[in-house]
């Protein structure tokens, strides 16, 4: 578990952290959402001990002797050796295990293929990444920390990594990672930390947080421009598609009504934009 209290930092002069606390417990994947600049990559530094704050706490609750494994900004990679190179020459350099079943592991946990001998320069974005997570787990950490682990990927590339990602979380490693795009985050964070500049303006569980702020959703069918059931909320349709304005609550209803005069839903997307989320909720 790791616990940090009114963090704050300055570089000549200038904010780029103010009193920011965040909490991360075992099992949970935590969510950083803001701005490019907010402060994300400051944060991640101080609570690896990359930085040291100019005031608060960092408190960390374990038995490890490092127990935070980060890829912070990018995967500091050696680009003419291979994956099995690299991640030999980091687990000594960490002074983790080096013997070749114990490398094959970490890769086969990340998805990395064994037979690839070829310099990682030509690996994808992707696989640059998981590359990246499994020299972050060579010492086993009890926390993972990831900046920006969806930049450069293609839809599928983020699917595949979201996978892994909740797959680590099942192992009861506390993961934090940060976006500036919410739809990444929402897809596989429990909790949204919600940072501008340099401070924590939202905070709270993702469904709730979104909840709290969302007022239009998208859903997908055929010809449901013509429904009964969205008539009193469209504020914008088109062929199979339409825009709708109304609560969370109302949702399930709306959708259920669809259901029953015939319209085979395909989906049902809220719209929200960062800036929503920056307003503090009452929740």
């Amino acid at each position: 578990m790791l616990e940090a209290k009114q963090l704050s930092k300055s570089y000549n002069n200038v904010a780029a952290l103010s009193n920011a606390s965040i909490h991360l417990i075992p099992g949970r994947i935590c969510g950083l959402l803001g701005r490019n600049g907010a402060g994300k990559t400051t944060l991640f530094k101080i609570l690896c001990g990359l930085v040291t704050p100019d005031s608060g706490t960092v408190n960390i609750m374990s038995k490890c002797a490092k127990p935070i494994g980060a890829v912070i900004e990018e995967p500091g990679l050696y680009k003419y050796l291979n994956a099995y190179e690299n991640l030999k020459i980091f687990a000594q350099i960490q002074r983790a295990p080096t013997d070749n079943q114990s490398l094959e592991q970490y890769l086969k946990e990340v998805g990395l293929p064994l037979d690839r001998n070829d310099p990682v320069r030509n690996f994808s974005m992707g696989m640059k990444q998981r590359l990246g997570i499994a020299i972050a787990l060579l010492n086993q950490p009890e926390i993972l920390i990831l900046d920006e682990p969806f930049s450069g990927l293609d839809p599928s590339g983020v699917a595949s990594l979201i996978k892994l990602i909740k797959s680590l979380s099942s192992q009861n490693i506390a993961i934090l990672l940060s976006s500036h795009l919410m739809s990444e985050l929402y897809k596989c964070c429990d909790f949204l930390y919600v940072i501008d500049d340099g401070k924590m303006v939202n905070q709270g569980g993702t469904q709730e947080l979104m909840d709290a702020h969302i007022t239009h959703y998208t859903i997908s069918a055929v010809n449901i421009q013509n429904a009964d059931a969205i008539q009193p909320y469209a504020i914008h349709t088109e062929k199979n598609k339409a825009t709708i304005q109304c609560s969370g609550q109302l949702i399930p209803e709306i959708l259920q009504n669809l259901l029953q005069s015939g319209y085979s839903v395909t989906s049902c997307f809220p719209n929200i934009t960062l800036e929503q989320l920056l307003t503090p909720s009452t929740i």
